[in-house]
């Protein structure tokens, strides 16, 4: 079957990746605002502000500029919720500041969104100067998923600053987290060229060395160790390592350096209920609940608080009490119902779905998630709620498939094909094309079968069904490597559980 779409959906400009293109810019520097005033003869007016001493600004507060560069550090180093805090008071330092706004939304996008925010952004866009144009139009559209003028306003900004290490940080990792993984390995690396210290591409490196379609674990736990010798007082790099330990099979490692993170903060809710992931999968299913206990009450929103609740709601499964767990499951549906949070109502329907009793009642409840994700949802983004109708139909396409109602199959692929079209996204092609993977399969098509699913290479399902796809061609090597990318995705969650615990198709 021919490609829905060019592999190089993603285009950055070619110079941009070349090594020749880093030594023809001066690397930017931080330049403290009062240091720029001393050697400025002139106090009637203040010097423009710049970001990071680089990308000017449309603020006179140097206070916002200083909160805003904060929230940019934490962002950095994965601590979204404060990154929004402090961008929130950046913002309110400089009401007219879009890109502050703009920081606000483009952090809390990983966590609890905030479409007021988002708006703000938009509004104020004709007072930022340019450059700041730019970023805070990168900013919205990834948000609003308008992913050409996205990739646009990337590459302009790749081309105008080619050694900044922040910008380079944070399109390497949108790269990353769109599935791109070549170009944002190539954004980071070169991140590294220009700050060999640089913290959060030492910390992003480790999980694309995993993640990647040559895993090198060994690689990905230098990265991280060198990004722990640099950031020693924060705990994510610990966090960092306990994950990755954990999804390469060094459990015992990961509990260590979960640990070592809770020593250095006691309220990092990650790393704990990271414990009780890692204890899930290590069958010791009595400690795994006592630490997702101990890390609800460190929640410090409803979304928090529902996904601890959800990871030990699949305890239940991982001991072989699947009952108890669909009715934990039900009941937390309910509750996250009830808090109006519709990302965890979401999480908590798709595990509902993947883990029910039999096909057809997986299909009943999709077709009931399908109808809840059909129109824009208050507390969910844009961009989240179109790959999660993506996600619900390539489950439903793989579910039809394997009980060989093509007709079915066909009308949800049908769907994605439009899905996908208007929303340009790279993540929802993939999901497109191995929900066509399935069919093909199913349909004894393996060659073509083979290629469509391994599009979907972040997905254990896909790749079981890659191996043995493979394994039907005779490719005894790729189906190797499709299982070992499926052991690089080890985790304690539904997907990664039905994947471990269920055939693939045979045909």
């Amino acid at each position: 079957m021919a490609r829905f779409v060019p592999r190089c959906f993603l285009l950055i400009f070619p110079a941009l990746l070349a090594s020749s293109a880093w030594a023809q810019t001066a690397a930017p520097h931080v330049e403290t605002a009062s240091s720029r005033v001393a050697a400025h003869t002139s106090a009637v007016a203040p010097l423009p502000q710049q970001l990071f001493g680089a990308i000017p600004l449309s603020t006179k507060s140097e206070e916002a500029r200083k909160s805003l560069e904060l929230a940019w550090d934490k962002y950095e180093n994965a601590m979204y919720d404060p990154a929004a805090n402090l961008a929130r008071q950046a913002a309110q330092k400089d009401p007219h500041s879009a890109l502050c706004y703009a920081m606000v939304s483009f952090a809390a996008r990983r966590g609890m969104p905030d479409a007021a925010a988002l708006a703000k952004a938009k509004t104020l866009l004709r007072r930022a100067t340019p450059d700041e144009q730019l970023l805070v139009r990168w900013m919205t559209d990834i948000q609003d998923r308008n992913l050409l003028p996205a990739i646009a306003s990337m590459n302009d900004l790749l081309k105008r600053y080619p050694r900044d290490k922040h910008i380079l940080y944070v399109t390497g990792e949108w790269l990353f987290l769109e599935q791109d993984n070549d170009r944002a390995r190539t954004l980071l690396e070169n991140g590294l060229q220009v700050d060999p210290h640089f913290p959060a591409a030492l910390n992003r490196l480790g999980y694309l060395y995993v993640d990647s379609s040559n895993p090198d674990p060994a690689k990905a736990i230098a990265s991280l160790k060198r990004y722990a010798e640099v950031e020693p007082a924060s705990p994510n790099p610990q966090d960092s390592l306990g994950e990755v330990l954990r999804e390469i099979g060094d459990d015992q490692g990961s509990l260590e350096h979960y640990h070592a993170a809770l020593q250095i903060d006691p309220v990092y809710i990650s790393s704990q209920y990271g414990l009780g992931n890692t204890r899930t999968l290590m069958g010791d299913f009595a400690a795994a609940r006592q630490e997702y206990e101990r890390a609800i009450p460190m929640a410090q929103n409803p979304m928090d608080e529902l996904y601890v609740k959800y990871l030990k709601a699949l305890v239940f499964f991982w001991e072989g009490q699947p009952l108890d767990g669909r009715k934990e499951l039900a009941s937390l549906a309910k509750e996250a119902a009830g808090k109006k949070e519709p990302n965890s109502r979401f999480q908590i329907g798709f595990a509902q779905a993947m883990l029910a009793a039999d096909p057809q009642s997986e299909i009943e409840q999709l077709k009931g998630l399908s109808s809840f994700l059909d129109k824009p949802l208050a507390g969910m983004n844009e961009s989240d709620r179109g790959i999660a109708r993506a996600a619900v139909l390539r489950e439903r396409a793989r579910v039809e498939a394997h009980r060989g109602a093509f007709q079915e199959a066909d009308h949800a692929i049908a769907e994605l094909r439009s899905l996908a079209t208007d929303s340009r996204d790279q993540l929802v092609r993939s999901y497109f094309e191995s929900a066509s993977g399935y069919v093909l399969f199913a349909q004894g098509d393996f060659a073509n079968a083979a290629d469509e699913l391994a599009a979907d290479s972040h997905s254990p399902l896909a790749l079981q069904q890659l191996a043995a796809a493979e394994q039907k061609l005779g490719n005894a090597a790729a189906a190797e490597a499709a299982r070992t990318g499926i052991m690089y995705h080890r985790s304690s969650e539904a997907e990664w559980f039905l994947a471990t615990h269920s055939a693939p198709q045979s045909n």
